[in-house]
């Protein structure tokens, strides 16, 4: 009995904790917004049929259509919806008419996701959008960027939103000799004009920031007039560069980069486009998602597509979280009254807090609600269409992941079968024009070193090439006044050469503008010093110690220490004796320190030297202490101990008999 009212109270519960059977979801989309509608309805399908993700509700899509400006009959479709008792609200994609529904959505405390560029620096309170943030976005550039060494490109935009994505890199360029030129599209599709500006002005790196519809437009104008050669390198900023069909740009050479969030040859994302694709037409639609290749077969999809199919996945997964935790109801809301959803923000804070793995990678939110952690692919366009290069998150910046087997590989399928233009100038060894007896013309003309080098390298890589030689027959120097290049380095920088091979020094203007390979000759002259050449001794080498300043301080010192010395002892009274004071005559007070002995005393005291002053007083004393009778070696009262620098004078001396002139003798 009491195992049965257990299992009523468990039952009880669970019935209490437990979702509505159906809960309703809105979508709100535009006419040209197709995939979308289509991708909310799938995912729909698939979170329905996967019992482990909502085990005791179902997921019900209702799509409202709206315009894409019309504000006010979006606001109309959101109260119908909220009528209805929707859980949420998905889309939609216009700026407009999604900051109508937002305002909505918070005022009822409505969870509603987006998947759109959004380019707001903070998020609703009830908004949560997959799309990566534009200042992450912009990182991203910068980084790219910097990792291919630019120091100077065009920015080529649509609208405001373009500088918008890209207002990091052109603060990280800041002020520089060689500044970013920015120029829009024009609202006609004729971009020729603008791309023969951008020729024109020799800058071959572009960044171009334009609806995915209008890349494939503006690739194949720039290669009409010239602009897809070797030469010139793109970052295109859209992240569905995958769904452009480039196949007439993938032998030009040209270097075609983009990011990309969703990557189409992951297994995970074919199968949901197969079983998606399979699904409609089982419906009887047929639905066209993106180009096909005719390597894979595959149809590929837009980024804010398989983001809608994320977001609905991440609604259920936090729906479900959050069913764990407390009772959920939904019912219809009123825009004319001032209730609320009282799980709204609940679940809004569940859906920043779950981290789940979807098209799109790694979904995860920071604390300000921008989605954080994820990972871009960086594609290459090659001759096999777009390749994954590398990646580039927040944390680790550009990583590329090519081996270098690889891009040697990709380097020589460029270079194969193709001509190039060699310039150079007669210069021997290294060029000279070959002895004959009959008028030569092309290559067969010129010999030399360099010559033989080229032949060599193209026998290897397989390319083909045609000697030009420079029109001024000068290696190339700046001219700081006309701000041009002459020489060599002009024909490479003019694109009239493809490159320069010669007995060229490597300088730091030259490096700055055109790329040097690693010299195939170094004759050691990059240091030159002459011989040291000994000098006979000079007179006066003994003041080399120490410089001529010092010199004339030290002497200063000297002088001024003396007649000082000299001063004070006339002075004190101590220094004023008579040196008859053993005879009996009248005292004659004298000083001892007069200038010349003051000189004396202060430069034996610099030698470490005994002074005649200190050595007349030790003769003084002994004769004094002879006439006394007293030994000055012995053990007596007074003993007299005296080196070449000290005078040790032990006892009393008064009670002496003076010394005169024969003591002094003594």
């Amino acid at each position: 009995m009491r195992g049965a009212n257990a299992i009523f109270l468990i039952l009880f519960f669970g019935h209490l904790s437990a979702l509505p059977d159906t809960i309703r979801i809105g979508g709100l989309f535009h006419p040209e917004d197709e995939k979308q509608e289509v991708a909310f309805r799938y995912a729909v399908e698939r979170v329905n049929a996967d019992r482990a993700v909502l085990p005791r509700a179902k997921l019900l899509a209702q799509v409202e259509t709206i315009s894409p400006q019309d504000s006010f009959h979006a606001s109309k479709r959101v109260c119908h919806l909220l009528r209805s008792g929707v859980a949420a609200i998905f889309g939609p994609q216009s700026a407009p008419a999604a900051a109508h529904v937002q305002s909505i959505c918070d005022t009822m405390e409505l969870p509603h996701l987006e998947t759109r560029w959004d380019y707001r620096t903070r998020r609703e309170s009830c908004l949560v959008n997959l799309y990566p943030h534009p200042a992450a976005l912009s990182r991203a550039y910068v980084d790219l960027v910097r990792a291919w060494g630019w120091r100077s490109f065009t920015i080529v935009y649509e609208n405001s939103d373009g500088l918008v994505r890209l207002q990091e890199l052109l603060k990280a360029h800041g002020p520089s000799e060689l500044p970013v030129a920015v120029r829009q599209l024009p609202d006609s599709h004729d971009y020729r004009p603008l791309l023969k500006q951008i020729k024109n002005s020799a800058e071959s790196h572009i960044v171009l920031d334009c609806t995915t519809e209008r890349i494939r437009d503006v690739l194949q104008q720039a290669q009409q007039i010239g602009m897809m050669s070797d030469y010139h390198s793109y970052l295109i900023t859209s992240l569905d560069l995958h769904s452009v069909d480039l196949e007439e740009f993938k032998y030009g050479g040209t270097n075609i980069t983009a990011l990309r969030l969703l990557d189409p040859e992951r297994a995970d994302v074919q199968r949901v486009v197969r079983d998606w694709v399979y699904d409609e037409a089982r419906k009887g639609r047929k639905l066209q998602l993106g180009h096909t290749t005719a390597k894979e077969n595959m149809t590929f999809i837009k980024t804010e597509t398989a983001l809608m199919y994320d977001a609905v996945h991440l609604f259920a997964k936090a729906l479900h979280d959050l069913d764990t935790s407390q009772q959920i109801d939904v019912r219809p809301l009123s825009c004319e009254a001032e209730d609320t959803w009282p799980h709204g923000y609940s679940l809004i804070n569940y859906m920043k807090i779950v981290e789940m793995k979807g098209l799109t990678g790694v979904i995860k939110f920071d604390h300000q609600g921008f989605r954080s952690d994820f990972t871009l692919d960086i594609i290459e366009l090659t001759r096999d269409g777009l390749q994954k290069a590398g990646t580039w998150n927040s944390s680790e910046g550009v990583n590329y992941t090519r081996s270098y087997g690889e891009n040697q590989k990709q380097i020589v399928e460029i270079l194969q079968n193709k001509t190039l233009i060699v310039t150079t100038i007669l210069s021997s060894p290294y060029c000279m024009r070959r002895e004959a007896s009959e008028k030569l013309t092309g290559n067969a003309q010129f010999e030399g070193y360099a010559i033989d080098l080229i032949h060599e390298i193209s026998k290897i890589l397989g390319f083909n090439y045609t000697f030009k030689l420079a029109p001024d027959g000068r290696y190339g120097s700046y001219n700081r006044e006309t701000k041009e290049w002459d020489g060599m380095i002009r024909e490479l920088l003019e694109q009239r050469a493809d490159l320069a091979i010669a007995d060229l020094t490597i300088t730091y203007d030259r490096e700055q503008v055109v790329d040097f390979t690693m010299p195939f000759m170094n004759l050691g002259i990059s240091v030159l010093y002459r011989k040291p050449i000994k000098q006979p001794p000079n007179l006066f080498s003994f003041l080399s110690p120490l410089s001529l300043d010092v010199w004339i301080y030290m002497a200063t010192a000297y002088l001024g220490v003396s007649v000082l010395l000299f001063i004070l002892a006339r002075f004190s009274p101590y220094e004023w004796d008579s040196p008859r004071n053993c005879l009996d005559e009248p005292p004659v007070l004298e000083n001892q320190f007069t200038l010349l002995n003051s000189l004396w005393f202060t430069i034996g005291s610099l030698m470490q030297q005994v002074s005649p002053l200190l050595l007349k007083l030790l003769l003084l004393i002994r004769c004094c202490l002879y006439q006394s009778g007293i030994d000055p070696h012995g053990s007596g009262d007074v003993v007299v101990l005296h080196s070449d620098h000290d005078i040790f004078v032990h006892g009393q001396l008064s009670g002496l008999p003076h010394c005169g002139a024969n003591g002094l003798a003594h």
